[in-house]
């Protein structure tokens, strides 16, 4: 007689599902009760920055967006509601629309100096080890100096009939050409800005030239081998390797022409005849100087919604070029 067969072995009843969750927890070594603990030290952790970025950035923005709907002229405490009247007075504020397009010139003419003169010294300087650290240190001196040294010396230097521009043009025979540079409506401007290029310059020159070290020279060699001159080269390999540090740079820059100030209020205060009033020193003897704090504030949002926005499309374009395997 043959042996009956073996019934066949039931399959397993599976696994409950939070014995499964638990023992994914015991082989990757963290329990629950550790994972709780992290949690709690994370927030304590980041308390810190979450109570200040609230003290000194969320409670002042909200504070500002509260004045720009009141007239509050810095002693009464109960201001007067005017909804939208401020922003009706700006539109209509010629003086306004003349320190805004000073801005204009500035962001113009003070981003792209700044990049041109940099890139320009970096490119120049690439190739160069012995002495790299003197360059460097020279060049990027301006950039640290405290901005209101920068205006007052630069303020000497243009002075009408001590300051050493106008010697140094009388010693090479341009005498004729020779002004009160700050002191001239027509080209007090265009000094107060090519004192802020001269200090913008070197840090450009810096950055680019640390993302040029991380450039594959052998791309470059081989464009060279290619027939490919140094135009070409620079555009189509260097440029595309040194995008993001450069669109960083160019942000960075920008930025800084809306927001000038300090440069400007220190070298010619606005003047002479507004010639140099920019949206900042404007929003400043506003609120300050004029104790209108309401107009004042709702200058420097107006800032600041143009602003952000040009940060934010150089901040997505720098992305996309770091996701395109851009970049030194």
């Amino acid at each position: 007689m043959t042996a009956a067969p073996a019934p066949a072995a039931a399959p397993p009843l599976p696994e409950p599902r939070r014995s499964r969750r638990r023992g994914r927890r015991e082989r990757s070594g963290v329990s629950a009760a550790t994972r709780r603990q992290q949690a709690r030290l994370g927030v304590l952790l980041v308390a810190p920055a979450v109570v200040l970025m609230a003290v000194f950035l969320v409670f002042p923005v909200l504070n500002a967006v509260y004045y720009v709907f009141v007239d509050f002229d810095g002693l009464d405490t109960t201001p007067p509601w005017v909804g939208l009247a401020n922003f009706t007075e700006l539109a209509q504020d010629r003086q306004m629309w003349a320190a805004a397009w000073n801005n204009v010139i500035w962001i113009v003419l003070g981003t792209a100096g700044p990049l041109l003169l940099g890139t320009g010294l970096a490119l120049l300087l690439w190739g160069v080890r012995r002495g790299s650290t003197f360059y460097r240190v020279v060049f990027f001196l301006p950039y640290v100096l405290p901005q209101v040294a920068v205006g007052v010396v630069w303020g000497w230097i243009y002075a009408p009939t001590r300051g050493w521009l106008n010697r140094g043009l009388e010693a090479v025979g341009l005498g004729g050409v020779t002004r009160g540079w700050l002191g001239d409506p027509d080209t007090a401007l265009f000094a107060v800005l090519g004192t802020a290029i001269w200090t913008a310059t070197g840090f450009v020159f810096v950055i680019v030239l640390s993302a040029l070290r991380n450039v594959a020279t052998e791309l470059v060699d081989a464009a060279m081998l290619d027939g490919a001159n140094y135009l070409q080269r620079l555009r189509y390999v260097v440029m595309p390797q040194i995008m993001p540090v450069f669109l960083m740079v160019t942000a960075l820059t920008l930025i800084g022409g809306f927001a000038v100030f300090d440069i400007v209020f220190v070298m010619t205060g606005g003047g002479p005849a507004n010639a140099t009033e920019v949206l900042g020193t404007y929003a400043y003897s506003n609120a300050f100087q004029l104790s209108r704090i309401s107009y004042g504030t709702t200058l420097a949002l107006v800032v600041t919604a143009l602003a952000v926005p040009v940060a934010v499309w150089l901040n997505r374009l720098q992305r996309r070029a770091s996701g395109e395997g851009l970049g030194a």
